[in-house]
Parts: structure tokens; sequence; C-alpha cells
């Protein structure tokens, strides 16, 4: 019997196929998914693309004399302080909100899947020197221990940025990925493959992950959101993107003093950044619901 026939009769690749192929029927079934998705697109268009929406560069066409104006037809959303374009502003700023969200979920899930996998698979004292590590820089406040690097070193750009929250970004993925390789790694399917010979690198890759992933693909979705709202504190108390660079977190935490006289300025970077964590944390709901047969 080959490897590949012991495992599915164990119940491991047909059973993996069936949660996934089960989870997207589920989730095409859902407007929510499909309305934060389309959301989604439209921002990561906008900031790969943000010519496609407006002709004005950032910093760019800024008049000191129309500064604070209100939206009208040549101004959608009216003007800054500085008078620059604040809708042109709002374009730009999806890159690097949008780009550190993501980057910094793509690596710490990079981290918690390989070192997650290692301690669970092999226990011992890998999984004690992980485990260890984690409980250190799980006792890192984010955004305090954000704060702090970030005012040690100023100058600081998109990647400083990126490497300061993955540093402290990473463990609650993998605390979770230890614990579902921990669940799996003993199932009749992994027992099969063991027996056949193959190798642990071939049993971690090919029947321990993609069986215990699911749920840290989940809470990575849902940190995209919170990623975002950590990067938009940091620029708002000052610590975060400096000028001439555009985030909305920098927009926010321009138009804090001046609420009252320009309410627009803080109204638009608001609604576009509220939408986007929302569908974020919407996204990562409706793909839990559908990766849990129990939750269905």
């Amino acid at each position: 019997m080959s490897e590949a026939t012991a495992v599915a009769a164990a119940g491991g690749e047909v059973g993996r196929a069936s949660l996934w192929d089960d989870a997207w029927r589920d989730l095409r079934r859902r407007r929510v998914f499909w309305g934060s998705a389309a959301i989604l697109a439209v921002v990561a268009v906008m900031a790969a693309l943000p010519g496609l929406f407006t002709a004005t560069a950032a910093n760019e066409g800024c008049d000191p004399n129309i500064s604070g104006l209100g939206p009208s037809g040549d101004h959608w959303f009216g003007t800054d302080i500085a008078g620059c374009d604040l809708y042109a502003h709002v374009v730009h700023g999806a890159r690097p909100t949008l780009l550190i969200g993501v980057a910094v979920t793509l690596f710490a899930l990079l981290i918690a899947v390989l070192f997650g996998t290692l301690a669970g698979y092999y226990g011992g004292l890998v999984d004690t020197l992980v485990a260890r590590l984690t409980d250190v820089f799980f006792g890192l406040p984010f955004v305090l221990g954000a704060t702090v690097i970030l005012v040690a070193f100023p100058g600081h750009g998109v990647w400083a940025m990126t490497l300061v929250l993955v540093l402290l970004g990473w463990t609650t993925m993998i605390r979770i990925m230890r614990g579902q390789v921990i669940a799996v790694r003993d199932a009749d399917y992994v027992r099969a493959a063991r027996l056949l010979g193959a190798s642990d690198g071939r049993i971690m890759a090919r029947h321990v992950l993609p069986n215990a992933v699911a749920p840290v693909i989940v809470v990575a979705t849902l940190n995209v959101g919170n990623v975002i709202v950590g990067e938009a504190t940091l620029d708002f108390l000052g610590v975060g993107l400096q000028y001439p660079q555009v985030s909305w977190g920098l927009q926010l935490g321009q138009a804090k003093d001046s609420f009252l006289d320009h309410p627009h300025l803080l109204i638009f970077p608001a609604a576009f950044l509220s939408a986007t964590v929302l569908s974020f944390l919407l996204l990562g709901d409706a793909a839990r619901d559908a990766l849990d047969p129990k939750l269905r």
C-alpha cells in the first residue's frame, strides 16, 4: 500500500480536501463574505494603482490659500490644513496602511507556521524554547512596545514599522499553531505515514500542516485589521510614519486639533480606515464559521 493510499484510508487527505471544499461552498453563500471581499478589492486596487482614482500625486498642488475647505466639485473631500486635496491624500494613504497590515501579518504567519509546527511536532527542548520565547514577547504590550522602540529609533519608514510590528505581533498565532499541531500529530493518518517510512519533513508538510493551519489562517485574517488599527494608532500618536509620507493614521492625527472647525478632515480618512478594518474582521469571522463545522 502506498503512503497516499494509507493516509487517505486513515482519514487524512480526504478529510483535508473535504474541509476546504465544504468551507468554500459555505463562504460562497455568505453575503458578508462577498461584501467584505468587494470592499477590500477596491482598497487593494486603490493601494496598488492610485492613478486609477486620482491624477494628483501625494502632497502635490497644495495651496495654503484654500486650506480647510469643505467638500466641493473641485475637491470632493475638501482640502486639508496645508491646502492639499484630501481625496488624493485618502487614496494615496491606502498603500502604506494596507501594505503594513498585510506584510506584518504574512511575516508573523510565516514565523508562527514554521516554529509552531516544529514546537508542536517535536515537543521536548524545542517546544520549551519556543514556548518561553513566546511568553517573553507575549508580555510586551503591542502599541506601547512599538511606541518605545519607534521613539528610540526616529526617522523610520514603512519597512522599519513593519519590522517592529512583526517583532511584537506573532505570539498569538504561534500558540494556536502549536496547539493545532499537537492535536493532529498523533492522528491515524500521521501514524500511517510514519509507519510507511515518510520523513519528518514530509509528514509535517504533507499531513500535519494542511490539517492544522486552518484556525491560524482565520486568526491571520483577523490580525490584518488589528495591525492596521495599531499602525494607525502609532501614526495618530506621532511615533509612526512621518510627513511627507501619507497614511490614514497620519491624516487622523493632523485632524484631531481642528475637528470642530473642519470635521471633514477626520470623517473621510476615518470612514475608509473603519471600512477596511471592519471588512477584514467580517472576512475573518466568515472564514472561521466556514472552517469550523460546529458553527455551521
